[in-house]
């Protein structure tokens, strides 16, 4: 039987590879990397690197082209679903012509597999399309959300109080009820501007030798973080940042 392991390697440090994932690494046969184009290169870079570090002599790379997707469209779901089924035949050529019987393939998810990643779910579509048949397995990484409150030295919860996680598409049709603090993750509408009155903990490409850390109450920090975030994008055509919103006590 084909095997699959979906390894979360962390926010961008390459110590936070757990002992977990390192020993998935080590007993890879075959490395899947999606090509996402230049301007994400450094992602690329990283998998390179870990992979260099902990894989035996004998595993292989296989790349693939990672397909476009629309980030503003009008149909949002509508968008994602195409975008996984276009993904997943992408992935499914791979297995196909490069996993052997008996070989084990791993994917090194950014993050944590299970937290905002699409992974599990398209290698759901391709098992139940029955073209190849495999058995896969999930190794947990340290999100981006576990890395910034790190990095602020800041808990996500206070005391007896929950938490939500969300996104800035969702956070901008209002603040989520029965919660005062919510983690915000692909706002590129920057949804936080709407709530001068609470306390944010922001972070871009956070762990990486690029990590840029905001903190204040949004009326004082916000002009200063859309600033940030617009030169950052710029600079290296892609960003991926990460905040905490939270009200104040009362």
């Amino acid at each position: 039987m084909r095997k699959i392991s979906l390894i979360g390697i962390g926010a961008g440090d390459p110590d936070h590879l757990t002992l977990q994932a390192a020993k998935a690494i080590g007993r890879t046969d075959v490395f899947f990397l999606l090509d996402k184009g230049e301007t994400k290169q450094s992602m690329i870079d990283l998998r390179e690197r870990i992979i260099r570090g902990y894989s035996k002599p004998t595993r292989r790379m296989i790349s693939g082209r990672d397909p476009d997707r629309d980030r503003a469209p009008a149909d949002y779901e509508g968008t994602v679903e195409d975008w996984r089924h276009r993904r997943a035949l992408v992935i499914e050529e791979m297995l196909v012509e490069h996993l052997r019987e008996g070989e084990t393939g791993s994917f090194l998810v950014w993050g944590d597999p299970s937290l905002y990643d699409s992974s599990m779910a398209i290698l759901d579509e391709v098992l139940a399309r029955g073209t190849i048949e495999f058995e896969y397995e999930v190794i947990p990484g340290i999100s981006s959300v576990s890395a910034l409150a790190a990095k602020h030295r800041v808990p996500l919860n206070r005391v007896g109080r929950p938490f939500q996680v969300t996104t800035g598409r969702r956070l901008a049709e209002g603040w989520p009820d029965g919660v005062d603090d919510v983690v915000v993750m692909l706002d590129a509408q920057q949804a936080f501007t709407a709530h001068p009155e609470a306390d944010i903990f922001w972070g871009a490409y956070v762990s990486t030798p690029d990590e840029i850390l905001r903190s204040g109450r949004v009326a004082d920090v916000a002009d200063d973080i859309v600033k940030t975030r617009s030169e950052a994008r710029e600079q290296h055509g892609w960003i991926m940042d990460t905040y905490l919103l939270r009200r104040p006590s009362s």
